[in-house]
């Protein structure tokens, strides 16, 4: 009996040695995640940084306004983009100006803002707000087809379903949507909004961009229509780029150069 309850003693202690063993083993488990915690404090230090420079996350808002985006059907039953170049028997049956049906202005301004370096460092917002009314939130991730043919063919299809999505690895990415007017609901609060045209006061567009306040929003509305002003009544002051008439496309060139410049992108 002394024998076996020696043995059982021997036993009793081995397995408290393992128990304690494993006791240091939790607390060197313990002592792991303490340190991991000091690090998730490291990156709350870094997270307070970024917060303390929200004027490196200013953007340039753009809206290209009178945009002639309207959609029509054909006698084959196809709905196509209204255009001066394959619908001027249809547009003088309506009793409407073909010289009007420009939705190239459009695409030409909407490959030159999203091909940007500006847009390309996420410091570029654009809108485009058509002849119609209707007032389109473009996705700065947007790639605008190429080919004048596919533009139209994926404007009629935002036109008549009212956004466009992508798939990626992410899920799915709203790339155009149709918003709710007015545009001065989806602008910041206070920004100031300034007008273009070729009839008002010229100025050098680098010198303006380099003076206007880091801590006031601006937005640029731009005319993308072939003829005519920009009459908009939300709009607070209005300018010139040149001494000159420019297109849209080259007007949307410069705003661009002068922001990239005024913020160091290049």
């Amino acid at each position: 009996m002394d024998k076996r309850g020696g043995k059982r003693s021997r036993g009793g202690r081995g397995r408290g040695r393992g128990r304690g063993r494993g006791g240091r083993g939790g607390r060197g488990r313990g002592g792991g995640r303490g340190g991991r915690g000091g690090r998730g404090g490291r990156g709350n230090k870094n997270t307070g940084r970024n917060r303390r420079a929200p004027l490196q996350e200013k953007k340039l808002i753009v809206v290209l306004e009178n945009a002639f985006l309207e959609s029509v059907i054909t006698k084959r039953g196809n709905y196509e983009l209204l255009n001066c170049d394959d619908h001027q028997f249809i547009m003088k049956k309506n009793k409407q100006d073909w010289s009007e049906a420009r939705p190239d202005i459009s695409h030409q301004c909407l490959l030159t803002l999203l091909d940007s370096p500006l847009n390309k460092a996420g410091r570029l917002q654009v809108y485009v707000h058509t002849k119609k009314n209707v007032l389109i939130k473009v996705n700065p991730q947007t790639r605008i087809p190429r080919t004048f043919k596919r533009f139209c063919g994926l404007m009629v299809q935002l036109l008549h379903e009212f956004k466009i999505q992508s798939t990626t690895d992410e899920g799915r990415v709203t790339l155009l949507k149709v918003i709710k007017n007015p545009i001065t609901q989806h602008l910041p609060v206070g920004s100031r909004i300034i007008g273009t045209s070729s009839t008002a006061e010229p100025i050098n567009i680098n010198m303006f961009a380099n003076s206007l306040p880091d801590d006031e929003p601006v937005v640029f509305v731009l005319g993308a229509m072939s003829k005519g002003k920009v009459e908009a009544d939300y709009v607070n002051e209005m300018i010139s780029f040149s001494n000159y008439p420019l297109s849209g496309s080259v007007a949307c060139s410069k705003l661009c150069c002068a922001f990239e410049e005024k913020w160091g992108i290049l």
